[in-house]
């Protein structure tokens, strides 16, 4: 089965098998799962934390306050979450009040988020907020810091460092194993790239050079650009 059609809203795919989860406490107060949107055969995937009260009134994440303000950075930088990029959470069942998800929470979810990577089989990846960093690298904490610097993972077992791209000048501290399997992309790996979550940036609406509003457009740019001149990339 093909990527786009397991991903499909309906029938046998990864969505129909998310909506009949029951491995955590969520599946007692859901709506409805939220699995993911976009361009399930794009290179670039951008993952977030979870689904808040707007997500899950429609199903798809990234559509409330945040993900309106996803949506015109992604645009101002030339890039669309149609074509360019599949959008997935970490979590797939919003949690009560939107709350942080908990550790055993994103265990229980976190089948379901290797199926998507290995579905999608992205070159770059988006890590969205502190909970996404922490879910797919292992890192806890460190999202400022870490924002906006290419990290390259080598192998499809998750690394047992994670090394600075060489598109970085920084030098991030390398992050123990990641809790994750990774599909393996051979020679060039996965780059991952974290990012201020939109949630944080609308607590922060200043535009002023260097600001995180700022910042994260300048990192937006860059994937842009990433995708632009590596013809593996499409």
């Amino acid at each position: 089965m093909t990527a786009a059609a397991d991903l499909a809203p309906s029938g046998d795919s990864l969505a129909a098998e998310c909506g009949a989860c029951r491995r955590c406490g969520l599946a007692e107060t859901r709506q409805q799962v939220v699995v993911g949107r976009g361009n399930p055969n794009a290179r670039l995937l951008l993952v977030g934390e979870a689904p808040g009260a707007e997500e899950e009134a429609c199903g798809q994440p990234f559509v409330g306050r945040s993900g309106r303000l996803l949506e015109a950075m992604l645009a101002a930088a030339g890039l669309s979450s149609e074509q360019d990029l599949y959008i997935a959470n970490v979590i797939k069942c919003r949690p009560p009040g939107n709350r942080k998800p908990s550790r055993a929470e994103i265990a229980a979810c976190r089948p379901w988020l290797e199926r998507q990577i290995a579905l999608v089989r992205p070159q770059l990846v988006l890590l969205v907020g502190a909970t996404a960093l922490e879910a797919l690298l292992g890192i806890r904490g460190g999202i400022t810091r870490l924002r906006g610097q290419w990290l390259q993972l080598e192998t499809s077992q998750g690394p047992d460092q994670l090394a600075p791209s060489q598109a970085s000048q920084r030098q991030p501290t390398p992050s123990p194993r990641s809790p994750l399997r990774w599909p393996d992309q051979g020679e060039g790996g996965i780059a991952l790239m974290p990012l201020l979550h939109p949630s944080y940036l609308l607590r922060n609406p200043s535009e002023a050079e260097g600001s995180p509003r700022w910042l994260t457009r300048a990192d937006l740019v860059a994937v842009r650009d990433r995708l632009g001149r590596d013809p593996c990339l499409g």
